[in-house]
């Protein structure tokens, strides 16, 4: 259901999804500038609106980010024409970025993939399926082999540990920067 709300004196437009299978209360804000508020059913909305009042400083930051993401083109939707485009290009990328990585990790992986994410630059999947955003190609080749990189360590440490952060220095040392760069892309 379609909402509004007032955070400092500005008004923000949100979703608010009721789930019987939420525990908490979370809020998101999508690449697309959309603003998500989902709660657990039996929970009255005057909590839910203090809760994005308490929260509104972050909720206002993330949107700010992610207008200024569309306006420079990076997130915003891609046409079947250019998924197409780009998806060859992409694949090309990450088919070789994967190969030259994992001479080092030589973890095994069953199949890499290309979609149009809105959302996300990768992902893996416990049955060891490596996908990428189409748009992974855009970035400069640190950026890509960043998400490369994490994508592929993913087969390693389903999660974000010490574990998991050390088999990325590995091969990139300096990803505490890199993932400050790419939250700004």
């Amino acid at each position: 259901m379609e909402k509004e709300i007032e955070l400092k004196n500005v008004s923000v437009k949100y979703l608010l999804k009721k789930s019987k299978r939420a525990r908490w209360l979370r809020l998101a804000v999508y690449c697309d500038g959309s603003f998500v508020v989902t709660a657990p059913d039996g929970l009255n909305f005057e909590k839910i609106e203090e809760f994005i009042l308490e929260k509104a400083e972050w909720v206002l930051e993330k949107l700010k980010i992610m207008k200024k993401r569309n306006n420079e083109g990076l997130f915003r939707p891609v046409s079947r024409n250019e998924y197409r485009k780009f998806k060859n290009q992409a694949l090309k990328l990450a088919e070789e970025g994967v190969e030259f990585f994992n001479r080092e990790y030589g973890f095994s992986y069953n199949r890499i993939s290309i979609r149009n994410q809105k959302t996300r630059w990768g992902s893996c999947s416990r049955n060891g399926n490596l996908s990428y955003n189409c748009k992974i190609f855009l970035f400069s080749k640190e950026l890509a082999d960043y998400v490369i990189v994490h994508e592929l360590c993913h087969l390693r440490e389903f999660n974000h540990s010490k574990k998991f952060w050390l088999l990325v220095k590995k091969t990139i040392p300096n990803y505490k920067e890199i993932v400050g760069k790419i939250r700004n892309v």
